[in-house]
């Protein structure tokens, strides 16, 4: 094998990727977010080192706030193995990565990671001064691929079967989240153009509790209720017009990702796949992404112009044979 993720005490399966993306309907976790490096390199992701197969030339090694001590050790014993060891912050939002380092003893423990490894990989531009300021040899901004590329991943639905917002984000309490401003201005759309809304609740009976409040003025506006698996997430966010969002969290950017999947635009958010896939709505403003959003849900022709140049630009920076090639050659 030539690379392979490591998730050290991880909860997510030992998953090989032979055939890269592969086929949606596959068991398994599907080939976004940190298992996407590994299956654009038809590597493996894995829970421990002893199941990766043979010599692996490389592996990224990903720290989560209770695994640092099993990431030092994984480093370590890779490296004595042969292996180039890079690593990265499996949640790299801000506030995420915040909380990940706001320990005295973490900090230290993640500088010792990174003088240790032979390098970091950074799924968001902001974090690659973070890792060389921790003692790395070099940091290389990767973004989180997509299989776009491959049309057993194409998503699309046609513009006549499609109606209405999609609100993207969830965490009522997560303030760079900004959900809560976030659904009530996608609300107020609805209610404006009539037209559907629909939200995901992941948030139980509080979270419930808030959207029905909404509900009573707004029929249109349908409540999702969480876990839902992620190609009928898939299935149900490529049946709207938009994707809406104010997440202000610099987050890899699976909203926009997933978005890319299914051919349309993400309007607002500050991830690194909205800025690279639809940066003309990445930095404007609430009210501006408000304007646009009601021309995206009305203008078939400003529709089309967004998702073509959006999945253009995309292809050549986040597909899976671009990434992987930039892993190849780490």
């Amino acid at each position: 094998m030539k690379f392979a993720v490591l998730n050290p005490g991880g909860r997510d399966r030992d998953q090989m990727f032979p055939n890269g993306a592969g086929k949606p309907e596959d068991p398994g976790h599907p080939p976004v977010n940190y298992h996407a490096y590994a299956a654009c390199c038809r590597g493996g992701f894995f829970r421990s080192e002893d199941p990766i197969p043979g010599q692996p030339n490389k592996v990224l090694v990903l720290l989560r706030k209770r695994n640092l001590r099993k990431a030092l050790a994984a480093v370590a014993s890779l490296r004595k193995r042969g292996s180039r060891v890079f690593v990265s912050c499996k949640e790299s939002g801000a506030h995420q990565v915040a909380d990940l380092l706001g320990d005295v003893s973490r900090w230290q423990l993640f500088q010792e990671i990174c003088a240790a490894a032979d390098g970091a990989v950074s799924s968001t531009p902001e974090l690659v001064s973070l890792y060389l300021a921790a003692g790395c040899a070099r940091a290389d901004f990767l973004p989180t691929p997509y299989p776009l590329d491959d049309p057993a991943w194409d998503f699309a639905q046609p513009l006549e079967k499609r109606r209405g917002i999609f609100v993207g984000t969830r965490e009522f309490g997560t303030p760079s989240r900004n959900h809560l401003a976030a659904v009530v201005m996608a609300d107020e759309i609805s209610r404006d153009l009539s037209c559907p809304l629909a939200v995901v609740n992941t948030e139980g009976r509080h979270g419930g509790m808030i959207l029905k409040s909404l509900r009573r003025k707004n029929p249109l506006l349908y409540i999702i209720e969480a876990p839902l698996p992620y190609l009928d997430y898939l299935r149900v966010m490529t049946l709207h017009r938009i994707v809406w969002q104010l997440d202000a969290s610099s987050v890899p950017g699976q909203v926009a990702g997933d978005s890319l999947l299914c051919r349309m635009p993400c309007v607002g958010g500050n991830g690194t796949i909205e800025r690279i896939a639809f940066g003309e709505f990445s930095s404007a403003g609430r009210d501006e992404l408000a304007i646009r959003a009601r021309d995206l849900l009305q203008n078939d022709d400003a529709w089309r112009a967004v998702v073509h140049r959006a999945t253009t630009d995309s292809r050549d920076q986040l597909s899976f044979p671009i990434i992987g090639e930039k892993i190849r050659s780490l």
